[in-house]
């Protein structure tokens, strides 16, 4: 049920973190990985890793999804490499900008850019790929969304933990892709496609110790995600034909930090 050898992937974002570790478990069960990364030599280099120690073919490409037209671009070199893609994981976001994290004191440029990143850009991966796979009559979408999406939070974590903390805007987008994810599976799924989310809680990446003793102590596990280990099951279930009846759902990877929130 999760063998997903002669199937092809398209990871947007798959150069590092948490996209990198969807490549890669999708690599090793298999399936032939393209990903794209802002930095054509990140993806290209994440790829030949891929290549490399798991034996599948792999594509590097660079990519701004804020932009329509290179989103597009970007799908047709896909398809000019493999004839279908099977899966597409919508992970590519970010980007908070340098302005304080406090919507009063924001600037404006860095709202437009966080929502046409981390939403826009999903909406036109999932326009270009979900029309292919529409008309194939089969596919896999899984949107990389957030707990951000799904719950409030509270700002003395950030300031106590030393840390600039997490825009409004961010949480507007993450809440809107999940939004997306919900609906484009009423679109998609009579079609065929199965379209899902998962939301990642916070993933420990070198923080300071006083907000990762924070945010531990506010999640039922006791501790933040661990790259290259917590996110790759859920990956990997949603892509699979062990999720063949799962569509418009959105899969909370947080160690149940919104259960207490």
């Amino acid at each position: 049920m999760f063998d997903l050898r002669g199937k092809t992937a398209l990871v947007t974002g798959g150069a590092r973190t948490l996209g990198l570790d969807a490549a890669c478990v999708l690599a090793a069960a298999g399936c032939h990985v393209a990903i794209t990364s802002r930095s054509e030599e990140s993806a290209r280099e994440s790829a030949a890793r891929l290549s490399a120690e798991y034996g599948v073919d792999s594509l590097g490409l660079g990519l701004d999804q804020v932009r329509h037209a290179a989103v597009v671009n970007a799908f047709r070199r896909v398809l000019d490499w493999k004839p279908a893609v099977d899966i597409l994981i919508n992970n590519a976001g970010g980007g908070s900008g340098t302005s304080p994290a406090l919507l009063f004191e924001r600037d404006v440029e860095d709202i437009d850019e966080l929502l046409r990143v981390n939403l826009n850009g999903v909406l036109y991966c999932c326009r270009e790929v979900g029309r292919h796979m529409a008309e194939r009559g089969s596919g896999k979408i899984v949107n990389i969304a957030s707990i951000a999406g799904m719950c409030g939070r509270d700002r003395r974590m950030y300031t106590q933990g030393g840390l600039k903390g997490q825009p409004v805007d961010y949480a507007a987008a993450k809440a809107g892709v999940i939004g997306l994810t919900m609906d484009l599976a009423g679109y998609l799924s009579p079609r065929g496609v199965c379209v899902n989310a998962i939301s990642p809680g916070g993933f420990e990446r070198g923080q300071p110790e006083e907000f990762i003793r924070l945010y531990s102590e506010r999640t039922p596990l006791g501790r933040m995600g661990r790259d290259g280990i917590d996110l790759k099951g859920a990956i990997l279930f949603l892509s699979s034909p062990a999720s063949d009846y799962v569509t418009g759902q959105n899969l909370a990877v947080d160690g149940g930090f919104t259960i207490w929130h």
